[in-house]
């Protein structure tokens, strides 16, 4: 693996133990090797689909509060989101790499995604309209990982650090720490499917296992 320069805490600490109360500002964090990068993708997809295998059919477009997402909805976002940060790598690698500044190198540590400690309002925000069968849209989000999987073969004999692209809320990542970031993204989401599990109404089925 990989390090990168040195840490710069912007706000400290509320206390020792507790997360930082805004944003920390990192080129320290170590960037996981290819291998690790497929193997996080993975643990995280199969974790999503387990969280989701425990939302009925029936309920897979149902908000479980007002102003909150549906299971439908968490997974469209994925899948879009997934999607748009192939089509900007794809063109990123059509052209020559640029050389980023030192200040440019900073952003935000996935464990911050991860963690859901933070919430901001996605750029990427789901359409009701476009939410369908649990299946259908399930089967979406994996043909999506099998481009993205298919983009880490076809990329592999080049370095992709050269290659960067602004986040709108972390800061500027290379295209390795994009793809950790599909995989961080997917966590994150995934303890949100677990929140919209324990909130939706029980149904009779449910109640009777």
């Amino acid at each position: 693996m990989e390090r990168r320069g040195s840490c710069n805490w912007l706000t400290p600490l509320n206390k020792l133990g507790e997360p930082p109360s805004e944003f920390v500002a990192c080129v320290d964090e170590t960037v996981p090797s290819l291998p690790t990068i497929i193997e996080n993708l993975a643990r995280a997809q199969r974790e999503l689909l387990r969280a989701a295998d425990a939302v009925p059919a029936g309920q897979w477009k149902t908000r479980p509060a007002e102003g909150r997402w549906s299971a439908g909805e968490l997974i469209g976002h994925l899948s879009a989101t997934e999607r748009a940060i192939l089509s900007r790598a794809d063109k990123l690698l059509q052209k020559p790499p640029k050389s980023l500044p030192f200040f440019k190198r900073f952003h935000v540590p996935m464990m911050i995604v991860e963690a859901r400690v933070i919430r901001r309002k996605s750029p990427i925000q789901p359409d009701a309209q476009m939410v369908r069968d649990k299946e259908e849209m399930l089967a979406e989000l994996r043909g999506v990982r099998e481009r993205t999987l298919a983009f880490i073969e076809e990329t592999r004999g080049r370095d992709l650090s050269k290659y960067s692209m602004p986040h709108p809320f972390l800061g500027t990542l290379n295209a390795y720490e994009w793809l950790q970031f599909i995989a961080s993204h997917e966590i994150r989401h995934m303890k949100q499917m677990r929140e919209i599990v324990g909130n939706l109404p029980k149904t009779v089925t449910s109640l009777q296992k």
